[in-house]
């Protein structure tokens, strides 16, 4: 069937609801190539009735595999390395020194798209090398991604020795890792800090609990600006006065105004809550938390998702 320009608008405009990719007609291609075997795979005679299909109420497995096929898993420990260095130099010593002298020993972080796993097992390196003591600590790191197969790999732990060589300094592989069959399991003291959660970042935010950290890299280039300065200030409803938040190395959150801090540190940028310009009333003065009221989200099928971390042990 050969589509025409309105039926890749259609196409994509649904594709932008259901997960936020935003996608113009420069990228027709992509229904080829991404949607043509899922098209094929379930017997259907054009990408149009995969997505009249999916629309449907009963259509939630056709969603999910949508979803799987347009989503990108581009990922590696230590991804352009220089965040992790102003985190573990800059930004969680000066985390530790403050909840140190507040004897507060919890740290709270979220890997936001998290994809197979490696972003999340590489904050657990930087945390287990800043941190000696960590068992009198309760760290919990929620790492969460839209895409089910690719979590189902990150709980795992296991990569192969060719996703070891992305990015992993050497002296972790032996320290953090051990040979099992199919290649190498991340080590238990770093894996049972994090618990594996699907989520679609369009659905509104339902956590239990504030994020001294959060990492949202190399996700929000894929939503329109609208989208994105949506997310952002819902994440900065769930930072603590201190929080700290990266950004993908070709992102920035100019688009937010002047809500968010930028500081440098390592050659990266990341980003804190700017105290002296948010609206007066965001500010409970009682306790470190930003108190506007959260934004809507998009339009879109994902559900709203609670979280209960698990207990530390």
């Amino acid at each position: 069937m050969q589509l025409t320009p309105t039926n890749v608008e259609f196409i994509f405009d649904y594709i932008e609801d259901l997960c936020g990719i935003a996608l113009d007609d420069t990228k027709g291609y992509l229904i080829e190539a991404r949607l043509g075997p899922l098209v094929k795979q379930l017997a259907f005679k054009s990408p149009m009735e995969l997505i009249e299909k999916a629309k449907q109420p009963s259509g939630e497995a056709i969603r999910k595999a949508l979803v799987e096929a347009m989503t990108t898993r581009e990922t590696f420990f230590f991804r352009d390395s220089s965040p992790f260095e102003a985190l573990q130099f800059k930004a969680l010593p000066e985390m530790l020194d403050g909840k140190l002298k507040e004897n507060k020993r919890k740290l709270r972080v979220w890997s936001a798209a998290a994809s197979t796993g490696q972003e999340a097992c590489s904050i657990g390196i930087v945390i287990c090398e800043m941190i000696p003591d960590m068992h009198n600590w309760d760290i919990q790191i929620l790492a969460t991604d839209i895409s089910e197969d690719a979590l189902a790999k990150a709980r795992t732990g296991i990569y192969t020795k060719m996703e070891m060589e992305r990015g992993l300094p050497k002296q972790y592989v032996s320290k953090y890792f051990s040979p099992v069959s199919g290649g190498f399991k991340i080590t238990d003291s770093i894996h049972r800090l994090i618990r594996f959660q699907q989520l679609n970042l369009l659905a509104p935010f339902q956590f239990p609990n504030l994020f001294d950290i959060i990492f949202c890299r190399n996700v929000a280039i894929y939503f329109e600006k609208k989208v994105k300065i949506d997310l952002f200030r819902r994440m900065l409803n769930l930072m603590p006065l201190n929080g700290t938040l990266f950004v993908g190395a070709s992102e920035s959150l100019f688009d937010c105004g002047t809500e968010f801090r930028p500081m440098q540190h390592c050659k990266s940028t990341f980003y804190q809550p700017n105290l002296l310009t948010l609206p007066p009333g965001t500010i409970n003065t009682t306790s470190p938390t930003l108190m506007r009221p959260l934004t809507s989200a998009p339009p879109s099928q994902a559900p709203s998702t609670s979280f209960s971390l698990r207990p530390v042990k």
